[in-house]
């Protein structure tokens, strides 16, 4: 495999191929790390020569986390710099499933962001037929409640506020849990709704619009 590699074959997946077809009985996994490594030192070589006899060696890199892949997966590429980029060829040529997953991901992405629902259907279809167990159950869901998940890639309508109002309530029932009496709590979940719609004045509150506040 070394030699393959110094040949300037540098695809995990070809590697494998090969020597499995040399009777290599071994797991996919141990020639991706394999072949990690041997980047990682041909990498560290690289900058020597560059860098001179003298100059101090770069860090080495931090692993990437499950987190940090999903950032680097769905971020938009104009936002990438190089080094992201090549971190994510790098993810894409080594991981055979991964490999698999970044385009229906990044496709799901887009689908969401720029509202394409002509795309939805043929999205289901391509992660249903694959061979990633998680996607298939993400789509074969998406598919039980598809009138919902058409209408919210094609509205613009969302339940942001409605969320804003449900976090604004566990966080006023955090900080007065234990500390006051229900007529205050009262009091700080209606007043900015008032307020939205009532203009304020010191010590009471006046009206703006034709709306008349519930009690």
């Amino acid at each position: 495999m070394v030699e393959r590699w110094q040949a300037g074959c540098h695809n995990a997946k070809q590697l494998f191929g090969e020597i499995t077809s040399q009777g290599f009985r071994g797991q996919y996994s141990i020639v991706a790390e394999s072949t990690s490594r041997l980047r990682t030192a041909q990498e560290r070589g690289d900058n020597r020569r560059r860098s001179g006899p003298c100059a101090t060696l770069p860090a080495a890199n931090k692993p990437l986390t499950p987190r940090g892949a999903t950032w680097l997966v769905l971020r938009r590429e104009a936002k990438l710099d190089d080094a992201q980029r090549h971190q994510l060829a790098r993810l894409r040529d080594h991981e055979g499933e991964i490999a698999e997953a970044i385009p229906l991901a990044q496709d799901f992405a887009n689908l969401v962001r720029q509202r394409h629902p002509d795309q939805l259907d043929t999205w289901l279809e391509r992660a249903i037929a694959s061979c990633l167990q998680p996607l298939q159950r993400f789509a074969k869901g998406l598919r039980e409640d598809y009138a919902a998940v058409k209408a919210g890639v094609t509205l613009s309508w969302s339940t942001g506020p409605v969320e804003g109002q449900i976090n604004r309530l566990k966080m006023l029932k955090r900080q007065m849990y234990g500390r006051a009496h229900i007529d205050l709590l009262r009091q700080r979940v209606l007043l900015p709704t008032y307020v939205s719609r009532w203009g304020q004045e010191p010590g009471r509150l006046t009206k703006t619009s034709g709306a008349t506040p519930h009690p």
